[in-house]
């Protein structure tokens, strides 16, 4: 997995807002999968992949840690995508997992340096 990038990404789908730096880096998204940019995802444990985070997912992901950057099919298998791991991100543009809020979303991410409005 390639290690983190800063870089001049267009906000093609108007997830970022404000000027905290932007930070990037490749992850591997689960097999079955089809998530739009903006969804808020979990590591899980035993594979390092990652999926949308549910509140009660049991595997890891239920910590919400990255959000993603782009659309992604993985409906045919794990593929590679660009993630957000740093910056100001707009709230009503996330795509959240069951059992998560927009606030339980911000606190999970705040400390990673992911700030939702």
């Amino acid at each position: 997995m390639p290690g983190m990038t800063q870089t001049n990404h267009p906000d093609r789908n108007g997830i970022s807002g404000g000027n905290f730096p932007r930070r990037y880096m490749t992850v591997t998204i689960e097999a079955g999968q089809v998530q739009p940019a903006g969804a808020v995802l979990g590591k899980v444990t035993a594979s390092s992949e990652y999926k949308l985070s549910a509140s009660a997912a049991g595997d890891g992901s239920e910590s919400p840690s990255v959000v993603l950057f782009d659309d992604v099919d993985a409906s045919g298998g794990a593929v590679e995508a660009e993630v957000q791991i740093s910056g100001d991100l707009r709230g009503e543009k996330l795509t959240i997992g069951t059992g998560h809020t927009i606030d339980s979303v911000r606190e999970a991410l705040r400390p990673l340096s992911l700030f939702v409005d």
